[in-house]
């Protein structure tokens, strides 16, 4: 078995046929094959990784090169993504190896964290990775927005192509990395492919400064509209872009739009009807999950007061003593030299730094075992908080 790391003109050669097998519809035509091969410049930052045996490729996956806020520092991130392996390659720990190798890549060239979308969480957890909130969808119909639409706000709302809108579309989203915990943007040779969604995007403006992007689709007349993330610096942005939405009121029934959990889309308006789910189920409706890569790098978090020594246990990247120090509101992570009023494997102290878990819930989840007198420590170095991730990869 060889692994190897190839570029991104031989990912069509070697990965296409994996990842098309494993997660589209099958057997392929040539026109796919081309459109994929079309789409690879947009691939030549990623790490893509492959195992070959006899000349076959058997198991690939690529990291692409992202930022993530993590509890207000940008931090470069892993976005691990096109995990697939050959039928008759299964089971046999093929995949392992190449993960392990990519995220071992992935931190050496400077990543801190990194994230993905699992087909089954409990596969990634054996890599570390510990689940996060899945984004809700908004369902309602336009006519529930009279209120707005009969509202003078400051601002307006422009419909673009994102072909023209792209700058601005990708400006805000760089704009809530600095703001928004758990926020996280492609490089600017992977988000370039979006530029040519043929998608709407709606940028709302107050005084000439965005303050609200959404990108969407119409399905049909009377059909529905299909919105994805509600980004927005606040509520007159959320504001004009429902607006924009109650103004579609004789042209579509419903529209459907991604949200965070810190929305609360009920409280929309009065006599509101609107149905919020998050559907999780799989392989095809994950939530993201997320693991450290590299404990010292994490020095600068802005967390609470508290000073606590853990173990992490059975991680090659991060395992070791650590002294975790909160002070002046920033982390500092040092080599721990005292005994560890905590035992944590990797996924269980990334659920408390990304604010998923609190110490009493890593415990009852199997993640960990924490001194009692380390839990008051824990919960205040990393008070409860829920990242919103808010991209697809």
């Amino acid at each position: 078995m060889e692994f190897r790391q190839i570029s991104a003109a031989e990912r069509t050669a070697t990965m296409f046929p994996l990842q098309t097998y494993a997660f589209l519809p099958s057997p392929w035509s040539d026109g796919d094959e081309a459109a994929y091969e079309q789409r690879m410049r947009f691939f030549e930052t990623a790490i893509n990784l492959v195992a070959e045996e006899d000349g076959q490729t058997l198991a690939c996956a690529a990291s692409l090169r992202m930022r993530q806020n993590v509890r207000g520092v940008v931090h470069d991130m892993a976005g691990v993504a096109s995990v697939a392996s050959h039928p008759s390659a299964r089971r046999r720990g093929i995949v392992r190896g190449v993960l392990e190798r990519l995220l071992r890549q992935a931190r050496d060239e400077g990543s801190t964290v990194s994230a993905l979308y699992p087909f089954r969480p409990s596969f990634y957890a054996r890599f570390g990775y510990v689940g996060t909130p899945r984004h809700r969808i908004a369902t309602f119909a336009p006519e529930g927005l009279s209120h707005l639409t009969r509202a003078e706000l400051p601002g307006e709302v422009e419909r673009l192509p994102m072909r023209d809108g792209f700058d601005e579309w990708l400006g805000l989203r760089e704009r809530l990395l600095g703001e928004r915990h758990g926020f996280a943007v492609y490089d600017a040779t992977r988000a370039a492919e979006f530029r040519d969604d043929k998608r709407w995007v709606a940028v709302a403006r107050v005084d000439g400064e965005v303050v609200g992007v959404v990108d969407y689709q119409v399905a049909a007349y009377g059909g529905d509209l299909y919105a994805s993330d509600l980004l927005t610096t606040g509520p007159l942005g959320r504001a004009l872009l429902l607006q924009f939405f109650g103004r579609h009121v004789d042209q579509v029934a419903r529209v459907h739009v991604r949200v965070s959990t810190e929305e609360v889309p009920e409280l929309w308006g009065t006599d509101f009807t609107v149905t919020t789910e998050a559907k999780v189920d799989h392989p095809r409706h994950g939530g993201p999950m997320v693991r450290v890569l590299d404990m010292p790098a994490l020095t600068g978090t802005a967390v609470g007061a508290g000073d606590v020594t853990i173990e992490i246990v059975d991680d090659p990247l991060v395992g070791g003593l650590w002294r975790l120090v909160g002070e002046d509101g920033r982390l500092t992570v040092t080599k721990g030299t005292s005994t560890p009023a905590a035992t944590l494997s990797v996924g269980g102290f990334s659920a408390l730094l990304y604010g998923v878990l609190d110490p009493v819930e890593v415990v009852t989840r199997g993640l960990g075992q924490v001194d009692g007198a380390a839990v008051a420590s824990l919960t205040s170095l990393f008070p409860r908080r829920m990242p919103y991730i808010c991209a697809d990869f």
